[in-house]
């Protein structure tokens, strides 16, 4: 009994004290560089982007309608976890033949349909009728989401080994999970990619069009998996493919051979260590804080050394005259010298 009062007692102050679950922020301004919301609604993603949108981390989804005089723009804005889900779905959603875009950190234009991602953030967008700063605005918009630091703002690096020649960026396709792998074009089975191995894909489009090839990189966790799997992707098909460290390469599609060859040829694993603040972003201020901290802490410590060294050899001294027989300070004794001139 005494012991259930006791826990009782303890968890008492931890409910007491305990902050309300604060509601989760809107994506999407009321208003933002001329354009005012006219309509809005906290919608559920179409049915056959879910699958997809699920494996990224879809955390929020909304979905709005501005207007600018009588033009008008509508808005699906996506929040997810991190920024590999943000670019896994930017990708997903990016329509073939787009350009890109200097919008956010990604961003992808088809007629009046504007794509970008920023953060975790991923903003589509449609307005009903052209207009000349459609950028601009974007660009303002794709800022207002509050951003991430630390870890979860690293994109990924997988897309990084695409080789540049013959890349149709508008082609390139990011998944982590079946269900967006199951819509990239790739010719290598599910089932030999293994994403229960945490393995990451990303998929490209090479050469001319009519006469266009499918890269498929695959990244795993060490070299010894990419092994066992290229060994698994060569017996179930009849792909060109590769390993490079933990990466395996495979190409198919209408390319000649010899510019299959020179693809993956081009494909090199480089050990990339990317250093990332686990505490997020470090202000300035706050870097200055801790310097003055630090230099306060270590004065505190020369000022405890000091006392203590002073503290062990005035006090070694004193014991030494205790046990020759003498007083402890020597203020009080008249030491002089004197010769012995007797003879």
């Amino acid at each position: 009994m005494f012991r259930t009062l006791l826990n009782a007692a303890l968890l008492l102050p931890a409910f007491a004290f305990a902050a309300p679950a604060r509601p989760t922020a809107p994506i999407l301004p009321h208003a933002f560089a001329g354009w005012t919301e006219i309509s809005s609604a906290s919608a559920e993603p179409a049915p056959a982007d879910a699958a997809v949108l699920a494996e990224d981390g879809l955390a929020q989804f909304e979905v709005a309608i501005y207007a600018s005089g009588a033009n008008r723009l509508t808005i699906h804005a996506f929040r997810f976890h991190d920024a590999t889900g943000a670019y896994g779905a930017f990708t997903f959603f990016r329509q073939p033949g787009s350009r890109d875009e200097a919008i956010g950190r990604g961003g992808a234009v088809s007629g009046n349909h504007f794509l970008a991602w920023n953060g975790a953030t991923v903003l589509d967008a449609t307005f009903a009728h052209p207009v000349s700063n459609a950028k601009s605005t974007l660009t303002a918009l794709a800022a207002l989401p509050p951003q991430i630091y630390g870890a979860d703002a690293v994109a990924p690096s997988l897309p990084n080994y695409l080789p540049k020649a013959q890349l149709d960026a508008a082609s390139i396709r990011y998944a982590i999970g079946p269900a967006a792998f199951a819509q990239s074009g790739s010719a290598v089975p599910a089932q030999d990619v293994d994403f229960s191995q945490d393995a990451e894909v990303v998929t490209a489009l090479y050469g001319p069009r009519g006469a266009q090839g499918t890269l498929t990189l695959i990244l795993y966790p060490t070299p010894q998996i990419a092994a066992r799997h290229l060994a698994a992707i060569a017996r179930s098909s009849s792909l060109q493919a590769k390993q490079s460290g933990p990466l395996v390469a495979a190409i198919s599609g209408s390319l000649a051979p010899q510019d299959a060859k020179k693809i993956l040829d081009a494909i090199r694993f480089n050990d990339l260590v990317t250093i990332n603040r686990p505490e997020g972003y470090v202000s300035e201020a706050a870097k200055l804080a801790a310097l003055l901290l630090g230099i306060a802490a270590l004065t505190a410590i020369l000022i405890g050394a000091s006392l203590l060294v002073a503290l062990l050899l005035g006090g070694g001294r004193a014991l030494v005259r205790r046990m020759q027989g003498k007083p402890a300070s020597a203020v009080t004794e008249e030491e002089f010298i004197s010769l012995n001139l007797s003879r």
